[in-house]
C-alpha cells in the first residue's frame, strides 16, 4: 500500500457559523480494514473469502465470507471451521493511515479544503467547487469515480456543516452495508429535522454512555436534545453536548486542512508479486490519481513522470525497471496521462516480477489556465492537440512523430527541417517559412531525374508549369553550389509537383536537366 504521504498541516481554523454557501461532503471508507489489503478492483477477481482479524478476532470480512456465516468478533477457529480456503489478514494501522492520506491527496484536485476525520473518514468543503464540477450530483460521482480507482468503496454525505455530513456518511454505511449512498440535506432549515432520526450510537462521545442514554429511552438524537442540558452535561460531560451542537450548527468545529507536500513521491506495495503490465496498469493508475490531486493542489502541470518497477530484494535482487514519460506540453489532468501510462507498459518487457511501485514527478512547471472564449470550441483546445501528439509518441516513438523546424538558408535540402515534437528547441527562421508560399512541406529524399520529351519534363505524363521560376543561386561558399530554377508544375491528372531545372555551368552545355524534388498535399 502507498507509504503515508507526508501533509504538513494548517494551523486549527475557527471557522464562521455556517451560512448559504457553505456545502460540506463527507467521505467514509466502510471497508478500509480489508482493501488496503484486497482492492476494491481485485475483489472481483478473487473467488476465496478475506478476512481480517484483530488480536484473533474479525473486525471485518468480504461479502464472500459474511454470506457463509462469518461475523464479527468471531475467533480464527470459527472462521477456519466454516471457510477452511479462507484467506486471514492482521489488521495494519500504518497501511489504513496511508491510504487515508493517499485519497485525501487525489481528493484535493476538488476543493482545497480537505481534512482528515475520525472513524476512517475525509471532509471536504465544496461549496466554492459546485460550478466548476457541473453541480452537486456530479461531483459527487466524480469523488465516488476517484476513490473507486484507487480501490476503496466509500459512502457519502451532504450537509451545510462538517459534522451532519459525517454523521450521514457513518449512517449510511452501517444501515444497509453500503446498499446506500447517503443522505444530502442542501437547507439548514431541513437540517434539523433529518438529524433528529439518526441513532444516538453515531455520536463518537456516546459510545460511553450508549446503556445509561439507552435507559433514558433515549435512542434518537431528537430523544438526546430532549434531555435537560445540565443535567446531561454533570452525567455525560461537555464534549457530548459539544458535538450535538456541532452537527446541529449551534457552532462549528475548527478544521485541520492537508496540504499536500511540495515534491510528489508515491510508493504503492503489491500484494503479490505481479509479473503483467496489465495487472500493474490498475496500481499504476492508483499512483497516478495521487499525482493528479498532487498538481491540481499546487497548480502545476508535469512534463516529466518517472515510474520505478521494484523487483526481488535481497540475494536475488534485481535492480528496478524505469519508466520515464516525456511529454511535449506539460498537462495536468489524469485522462490525458493515463493513455500515455497504458501505451508504455504495454511496450515495456519486465526482467522479473514486480513486488513494489513508486512514481515521481521530477520536471513539473507552473499551470498556465488561458480564459475561455464567449463561444468555446471543444475540437480546437492546444490542450487536446497536445494529448493527441503526446499519445502518438507513447505509441510510435519520438523520432516518428515530427515537427517542422526551417532553417534560415535559400537551399531546400538545408532550410526544410524537421524534428521530433519532443524537442524543446522552439527557435526556427519563421521568416523563410512565410515567404516561401510555393514550396512543398515535405521534400523527397533524393530528388528523381524527369524524362523531357519536346522539350518539356513528363513524370507518368507531360507536365505544364503553372508558376514563374524562383531562382537559386547559394551554396557557393561551400561544396554544395546549387544553381537551380524551381516550379510548380501539374500533371494530367492535376497533381502539383515541385520540380526544378539545373541551370548549366558551362556555357557548351545547353540541355537542361529536370528533376522532381517535392510533391504538394
Amino acid at each position: 500500500m502507498p507509504d503515508a504521504i507526508r501533509f504538513t498541516r494548517k494551523a486549527p481554523i475557527n471557522k464562521p457559523a455556517p451560512h448559504s454557501e457553505t456545502l460540506c461532503i463527507a467521505v467514509h471508507l466502510p471497508a478500509l480494514q480489508l482493501e488496503v489489503f484486497v482492492p476494491l478492483w481485485q475483489q472481483v477477481e478473487r473467488e476465496s473469502a478475506s478476512v481480517v482479524l484483530k488480536q484473533n478476532r474479525v473486525i471485518a470480512m468480504s461479502d464472500d465470507a459474511r454470506k457463509a456465516g462469518v461475523r464479527a468478533d468471531m475467533r480464527r477457529g470459527g472462521v477456519q471451521m466454516l471457510l477452511p480456503e479462507a484467506q486471514f489478514f492482521v489488521q495494519d494501522s500504518e497501511r489504513e493511515a496511508a491510504a487515508i492520506s493517499a485519497i485525501a491527496l487525489a481528493l484535493l484536485r476538488y476543493t482545497p479544503q480537505v481534512s482528515i476525520a475520525d472513524n476512517a473518514s475525509i471532509l471536504l468543503d465544496i461549496g466554492a467547487s459546485l460550478r466548476l464540477f457541473g453541480g452537486l450530483r456530479s461531483l459527487r460521482q466524480q469523488i465516488r469515480s476517484t476513490v473507486n480507482t484507487l480501490g476503496y468503496s466509500l459512502t457519502t454525505g451532504c450537509a451545510p456543516t462538517a459534522k451532519s455530513a459525517w454523521l450521514f456518511a457513518i449512517h449510511a454505511a452501517r444501515h444497509q452495508h453500503r446498499q446506500r449512498q447517503g443522505h444530502v440535506c442542501l437547507q439548514i432549515s431541513r437540517l434539523h429535522k433529518a438529524l433528529d432520526q439518526l441513532p444516538i450510537h453515531l455520536l463518537m462521545n456516546a459510545l460511553a454512555w450508549q446503556d445509561f442514554l439507552h435507559g433514558l429511552a433515549c435512542y434518537r438524537l431528537a430523544d438526546l436534545r430532549a434531555l435537560p442540558r445540565p443535567g446531561l452535561q454533570r452525567r455525560c460531560g461537555k464534549t457530548l453536548l459539544e458535538e450535538l451542537d456541532q452537527a446541529y450548527s449551534l457552532h462549528s468545529a475548527p478544521q485541520i486542512w492537508v496540504v499536500a507536500d511540495p515534491e510528489f513521491h508515491a510508493r504503492l506495495e503489491l500484494p503479490d508479486r505481479l509479473d503483467s503490465t496489465d495487472a500493474l496498469f490498475s496500481y499504476s493508475r492508483n499512483l497516478l490519481c495521487q499525482l493528479s490531486g498532487w498538481l491540481n493542489a499546487h497548480h502545476l502541470a508535469v512534463k516529466q513522470i518517472r515510474l520505478e518497477l521494484q523487483h526481488e530484494r535481497g540475494r536475488q535482487a534485481v535492480p528496478p525497471s524505469m519508466l520515464d514519460i516525456q511529454l511535449a506540453e506539460a498537462s495536468w489532468q489524469e485522462a490525458h496521462l493515463l493513455p500515455l501510462f497504458k501505451e508504455k507498459l504495454a511496450h515495456l518487457h519486465l526482467p522479473a516480477a514486480v513486488i513494489a511501485l513508486s512514481l515521481h514527478a521530477p520536471h513539473t512547471v507552473a499551470l498556465e489556465v488561458s480564459s475561455d472564449s464567449l463561444f468555446p470550441d471543444t475540437l480546437s483546445k492546444p490542450e487536446e492537440h497536445q494529448h493527441l501528439l503526446a499519445l502518438l509518441v507513447a505509441r510510435l516513438g519520438a523520432n516518428h512523430v515530427l515537427r517542422p523546424f526551417p532553417k534560415a538558408d535559400h537551399r531546400p535540402e538545408i532550410a526544410n527541417q524537421w524534428i521530433s515534437v519532443m524537442h524543446n528547441d522552439k527557435l526556427s527562421d519563421k521568416k523563410v517559412a512565410s515567404t516561401s508560399l510555393l514550396r512543398p512541406s515535405w521534400l523527397l529524399n533524393q530528388a528523381i531525374a524527369l524524362e523531357v520529351r519536346r522539350h518539356k519534363p513528363c513524370f507518368g505524363s507531360e507536365l505544364n508549369l503553372i508558376s514563374p521560376a524562383e531562382r537559386i543561386e547559394a551554396g557557393w561558399w561551400s561544396d554544395q553550389t546549387q544553381v537551380r530554377d524551381y516550379f510548380v508544375a501539374v500533371d494530367s491528372n492535376h497533381v502539383r509537383y515541385w520540380i526544378y531545372r539545373e541551370r548549366p555551368s558551362h556555357a557548351e552545355n545547353t540541355e537542361p536537366s529536370w528533376f522532381l524534388h517535392g510533391i504538394f498535399g
